[in-house]
């Protein structure tokens, strides 16, 4: 009987961790702020950077000013984009049901908590 009772019990956590994780999904609407890739492009010119450090401080340090640049830019785009998306949603005129606005105004706060995040 017990272990019926434990199966149950971890069932139900996972699929309680299963909703929790597609809230979070939704809350990201699956967009990253900067793709898996190009983080690990940031990060091997980060570690190009550093390296070269010992030879030339000067140049290192000019890079790395000019690589967290580049991020920022790309951070900006992305939540230009996204905001920019979140404003096609609703901003139809007069058409727009309060249901739509209810689910723009949870997105927006989504949104603005990522924003807060970073």
């Amino acid at each position: 009987m017990s272990q019926i009772t434990d199966y149950v019990a971890t069932g139900e956590r996972e699929e309680r961790e299963e909703r929790r994780e597609e809230r979070r999904e939704e809350q990201n609407n699956g967009a990253e702020l900067i793709s898996r890739n190009s983080a690990q492009d940031l990060r091997g010119e980060w570690d190009r950077i550093q390296g070269g450090f010992v030879d030339d401080p000067r140049n290192s340090v000019k890079q790395a000013d000019e690589l967290v640049a580049n991020a920022l830019k790309r951070l900006t785009e992305t939540f230009t984009q996204q905001r920019a998306d979140l404003e096609h949603q609703w901003d139809r005129g007069e058409d727009v049901s309060t249901e739509d606005l209810r689910v723009a105004l949870q997105k927006y706060r989504a949104f603005f908590q990522r924003l807060l995040a970073v």
